[in-house]
């Protein structure tokens, strides 16, 4: 068994192929799993923001709201026509590089590798968030220690510089 056997699975066949198939009805909840994550943590984002503003903020509420549904009807539809153009599987990949090009299916593939690693961290970040404020105690064990600051990072006082200021009745500045 290879190593690529092992990270990725064996190769399937044809008839194994088959049944790895999503229609919409399933594909839709599954490829959208990944937005509808980023929009779940989104709005908490944006009303943890609203509160510095207090009442204020308030008139806020709506036009987000509104602007995350949006964002989510757009992408509800986006995947079902990549569904229905690409039935036997079609990812940002192989979307992007079979109608822009090559090096726009690579850019949509790094920029997924990376909205996937941010998600992960702002899903774990939740999960410590809830888990914190299910069991308060743990609280003191999600802070890192602080260390001391090096000397060399330490604020330092300004240097005093001596400007030339020209003298308001026109004689020249003074020296120092």
């Amino acid at each position: 068994m290879s190593v690529m056997d092992l990270l990725f699975g064996r190769p399937l066949s044809s008839s194994e192929e088959r049944g790895e198939k999503l229609g919409p009805l399933a594909g839709i909840p599954v490829f959208g799993l990944d937005a509808l994550s980023s929009a779940a943590y989104g709005p908490e984002a944006a009303l943890s923001l609203l509160i510095v503003l207090g009442t204020a903020g308030i008139a806020y509420i709506v036009p987000i709201t509104i602007s995350i549904i949006i964002l989510l009807i757009i992408v509800y539809f986006s995947y079902r026509q990549t569904i229905e153009a690409y039935p036997n599987g079609g990812g940002s990949y192989t979307v992007a590089g079979q109608n822009l090009g090559a090096f726009a299916g690579l850019l949509a593939a790094a920029a997924l590798m990376i909205d996937y690693v941010l998600t992960a961290a702002v899903g774990i970040s939740a999960g410590v968030g809830a888990l914190v404020s299910a069991v308060p105690s743990l609280q003191p064990r999600t802070r890192r220690p602080m260390r001391k600051t090096p000397d060399r990072f330490k604020q330092r006082k300004p240097f005093d510089v001596a400007v030339d200021v020209p003298d308001p009745a026109g004689g020249p500045p003074p020296t120092a």
